[in-house]
Formats: C-alpha cells, sequence, structure tokens
C-alpha cells in the first residue's frame, strides 16, 4: 500500500486530534467506525464555506478529498501504520453544507468516493454511502465525512 500511495503521490498527514469528548474512531471486530473527518489541513487552517454558495462544486470536490485524506489518516492509525490492513470500505456517510438551491450533494461526495477508489482499488475502494445536505456544520467547513470499514486482522 506504501508503494501505491507513493505511486499517486499521496502523503498521509498525521491523525487530527478530536475535537471534543470522542475517539477518532473505534473497532468492534472487523468493522472500524471513523468518526467526522473535516477538510482540515496538518497545520490546522480548515476550508470553510458554502457549497453553490461560496464553494463551486469542485470546490466542495476539492474539500471532500482533503477530508478524506483525515480520513485515511485515522485508518491508518487503526491499522497500526499498515493501510493494506484495510480490507474493505463499507459505508461513507457524507453531509454537505450547502446553499439551499443546490441540490448536487452526492457529486460533492464523490470527491471521496473517487480518492478512495483511486487509492484502494473498485474492489476494497467501492462502498455503500449517502450524500445529504445541511445547514450548517463544525468550524464552518463545507463537508463532514464518516467512514465504516473492514480490517484484517494483524
Amino acid at each position: 500500500m506504501d508503494a501505491r500511495l507513493k505511486e499517486l503521490n499521496i502523503d498521509i498527514p498525521p491523525a487530527p486530534v478530536p475535537g471534543g469528548n470522542f475517539l477518532p474512531f473505534t473497532q468492534t471486530g472487523d468493522l472500524v467506525y471513523i468518526s467526522g473527518q473535516v477538510p482540515k489541513h496538518p497545520d490546522g487552517s480548515v476550508i470553510s464555506g458554502v457549497v453553490g454558495a461560496d464553494l463551486t462544486l469542485e470546490q466542495g470536490q476539492a474539500a471532500a478529498r482533503v477530508a478524506t485524506l483525515n480520513m485515511l489518516s485515522q485508518m491508518k492509525a487503526a491499522c497500526g501504520g499498515d493501510l493494506s490492513r484495510v480490507k474493505k470500505i463499507v459505508k461513507i456517510e457524507g453531509f454537505v453544507r450547502a446553499d439551499p438551491s443546490f441540490a448536487s450533494h452526492p457529486k460533492v461526495i464523490n470527491g471521496c468516493s473517487d480518492f478512495l477508489v483511486e487509492v484502494f482499488g473498485r474492489e476494497v475502494g467501492a462502498h455503500t454511502r449517502f450524500a445529504v445536505g445541511v445547514s450548517s456544520l463544525p468550524l464552518g467547513v463545507p463537508v463532514e465525512l464518516c467512514c465504516i470499514f473492514e480490517i484484517a486482522k494483524e
């Protein structure tokens, strides 16, 4: 998996620390549940705005990709540093802070889905999901993502 990430020129940042009294991920059996991840850069800055008002669809997709990178960092932490233990991305939950007239929420979350398939391939990376529009998200971000994935035993 490290070779694949290098080939794609992807550097996974350190896993973000939760902003409250909750776990960044938890495991039960072979499933790992990742708490909501937002488009926060390693320097602490965040992408903010409303898709369809302040941000274009493409900017929303780029924000989803940054949030997915944070999700990958949590996956890596959950896997003890070895992303090759990810057997299957099971489900993505996508929230899009959008203008009331904006109706392309699924296209924004494609920024996440496409990135996961690019990294893991279709067999592991393709998943179920939902994408919904909301009026606000933490820190004013345009996207928040949650994930459930299956992990191989050590």
